[in-house]
């Protein structure tokens, strides 16, 4: 290996850790506030993507007719409950939030023409299409279980993770999808060749970041997950609606998914099952920060990048075994010192 080639793997490793490192973030707000181990976070990359994709090739994409169902559901659901409580004054936001603005989105990419769209528009239709699904998963799948154990919240994120999979193959079908890189600049970085998209990419994710630590630190809401996080039980005494928690930090957890997805489009071939290999990888940075420690999270996400690019030059056969190994060393120095407590009573 010469200095080139380890130049390379470092740019390779850094970018990668990058996209891990905003998926761990991600699924640690999400276990903090809700104790859900957020499988299908990974679902949510090959949603953006794919979803950007099919709007460059001229395609109305099929996440907006998921869009479209589960609004509906929670109309019929939610608009039940409202009859029956004789609240009739909250039909109509409930209506035009959950059936009449995905509607009117379905008729929206029928009536214009997606491909000739400018990138930034695309871009934003994507993440206006997809973001939405995070919160409405939680009310559908999450939220009439909030007080259920961990592990029946795991097998319930499991069961949306394989319907997703299987949605995502009826949408977008088996063959992958790249987008066109969004910068065609190319640098040199002592001898190895560093492109615009990666550096676009990191400086994205960094961006990103800085913006999730002033939202936890300057907004309202915010403040508000991150005192759900630090005490579900205390929140809900101090007006913190646990349902509002779940949906806002579903909201960002699919938000950042997506956007991590529309970063990596144009470097790797994206299909409707890469989600959860890209997802499991930044579950092994969120073992790393403990479920708990954002900056930890972030760094151990780095790590994995950083290991998965040197392992396929070494080991590019047993790279991924090398990755997930990573966390058998890490479950058993937090088994040895940390102190064992039973799961909090709702």
């Amino acid at each position: 290996m010469d200095l080139q080639i380890l130049l390379l793997l470092g740019q390779d490793g850094i970018t990668n850790g990058a996209i891990y490192a905003l998926l761990a973030l991600a699924l640690v707000l999400v276990f903090a506030v809700t104790r859900v181990i957020f499988i299908p976070q990974g679902e949510f990359v090959a949603y953006g993507a794919l979803t950007l994709a099919a709007l460059q090739a001229g395609k109305v994409p099929g996440t907006i007719w998921l869009l479209v169902a589960l609004g509906a559901t929670i109309a019929v659901l939610d608009g039940f409950r409202l009859l029956r409580e004789k609240r009739y004054a909250k039909l109509p936001p409930l209506l035009i939030f959950n059936v009449g603005l995905p509607l009117l989105a379905a008729a929206g990419l029928f009536a214009l023409p997606a491909g000739d769209l400018p990138l930034w528009l695309q871009v934003t239709i994507t993440m206006l299409v997809v973001v939405p699904l995070g919160p409405m998963i939680y009310r559908l799948a999450f939220q009439p279980l909030a007080s259920a154990p961990v592990l029946v919240l795991l097998i319930v994120s499991v069961a949306v993770h394989v319907a997703m999979i299987g949605l995502g193959l009826l949408f977008f079908g088996a063959e992958g999808s790249r987008t066109p890189p969004f910068t065609e600049i190319s640098f040199e970085l002592a001898g190895a060749p560093l492109q615009g998209q990666t550096v676009l990419v990191v400086v994205a994710s960094a961006a990103l970041i800085i913006g999730l630590y002033f939202f936890f630190e300057r907004t309202i809401y915010g403040k508000a997950l991150r005192a759900t996080a630090m005490n579900r039980t205390g929140a809900r005494l101090m007006g913190i609606p646990p349902a509002l928690a779940g949906k806002l930090c579903l909201t960002l957890a699919a938000a950042i998914g997506v956007f991590s997805g529309i970063l990596i489009a144009p470097i790797t071939t994206i299909y409707y099952d890469s989600g959860f290999l890209i997802g499991l990888k930044g579950f092994v940075g969120a073992i790393i920060g403990g479920l708990a420690s954002y900056p930890v999270a972030a760094l151990g996400a780095i790590l994995v990048g950083l290991l998965e690019s040197f392992s396929s030059f070494y080991a590019s056969a047993f790279k991924e075994v090398i990755v997930f190994t990573l966390i058998i060393p890490v479950l058993l120095w937090r088994s040895l010192t940390s102190r064992h407590v039973e799961e909090e009573e709702e």
